[in-house]
């Protein structure tokens, strides 16, 4: 009886997979077969149009292998000190500083592969507030533009880079405040107008915007007095110490896999059904719970409020999902 059990679960196994590679990326019949997966811990829906494929695979900027291989030669992991005491079972850093109004922002790269730039100065800018009790917005603009040697493959700015590359422009070079398209508030806002919808400007991959190392008109200083620096920064490794640097010092950077399916996440723990790799993204991770016994990280994503959770999702925890757990950066920012 064991063994006829065994057997058929792993026929429905690969059959499953099978199915799911069938699939077209984004399609109504890869929703609903995720959806009617029994005891599946997320639900599916629409986020982007069908024909959005290639669009999509253009938000994802970051080549996990090279990454790996940069976070190797640039980044240490030191035993870092952290208070005595247990750990929480649930941790969410919008609770834990809720003055910290950065930590809730959910940014739009746009029809752009930014996120390597977003992912970074987002974990960035929470960090001058929970560490230096400094509350400012850091431009993903600067690093994106400004950043010579942020180079990822295949190119550089809109078409990749290193998270691990923008946390060393932001120890060497320092970073100015920037918001969203079309704010007033800080030195150097985003250009790129936000890409929610097929639109003129989301048609194609819209190119690095030129660096001019200028604040806008009326801002009140200038590029090099508006910069913040970072102190030095590190890898994390291990699931309790990423915990750890979450509950002490906030949010951290992570890499990962993307796969067809997440495109169409909406709520719940994912982990990927589909077998469909798009390509490489990098996120901010801002905490940690349990959901219907599903232990998971909170995640901010960059690709505006209408995707997802209002622009956050959760991921599974302790599985290194989609490779989640295994590029973290983290940096201290200078006092």
């Amino acid at each position: 009886m064991y063994l006829l059990s065994a057997l058929s679960l792993s026929v429905a196994a690969i059959f499953a997979v099978a199915v799911s590679v069938d699939f077209a990326p984004l399609s109504d019949a890869e929703i609903e077969y995720i959806n009617s997966l029994e005891g599946n811990t997320w639900k599916a829906g629409r986020n982007f149009a069908a024909s959005d494929l290639d669009r999509v695979k253009r938000l994802l900027g970051v080549d996990i292998e090279a990454n790996a291989e940069y976070n190797k030669l640039h980044l240490s992991y030191p035993k870092m000190v952290y208070p005595d005491g247990d750990l929480p079972a649930t941790f969410d850093a919008r609770k834990n500083w809720p003055k910290c109004a950065t930590i809730k922002d959910i940014r739009d790269q746009s029809n752009c592969g930014s996120c390597w730039a977003f992912g970074s100065v987002e974990a960035q800018s929470d960090r001058h507030c929970t560490i230096r009790n400094i509350t400012v917005r850091l431009s993903p603009e600067d690093v994106l533009s400004c950043c010579e040697d942020c180079s990822g493959s295949p190119g550089k700015g809109c078409l990749g880079g290193f998270p691990a590359s923008a946390y060393d422009y932001w120890r060497k070079t320092g970073v100015v405040s920037g918001g969203p398209y079309g704010s007033k508030d800080t030195c150097y806002p985003y250009e790129i107008p936000p890409c929610h919808t097929p639109t003129p400007n989301c048609t194609k991959l819209h190119a690095t915007p030129q660096c001019t190392r200028k604040c806008i008109p009326g801002y009140p200083k200038s590029f090099e007095q508006d910069k913040h620096y970072g102190e030095f920064s590190y890898a994390v490794k291990g699931v309790e110490l990423i915990m750890k640097e979450l509950v002490n010092n906030g949010p951290v950077t992570a890499a990962f896999m993307v796969f067809s399916d997440f495109m169409s996440y909406k709520s719940g723990v994912y982990k990927h059904v589909s077998e469909q790799y798009l390509g490489g993204h990098a996120v901010k991770i801002i905490g940690y719970g349990t959901e219907d016994g599903q232990d998971y990280w909170l995640v901010a994503n960059s690709w505006g409020t209408a995707w997802g959770m209002q622009g956050f999702f959760k991921i599974a925890k302790g599985s290194d999902e989609c490779q989640i757990e295994d590029a973290i950066v983290a940096g201290i920012p200078q006092k």
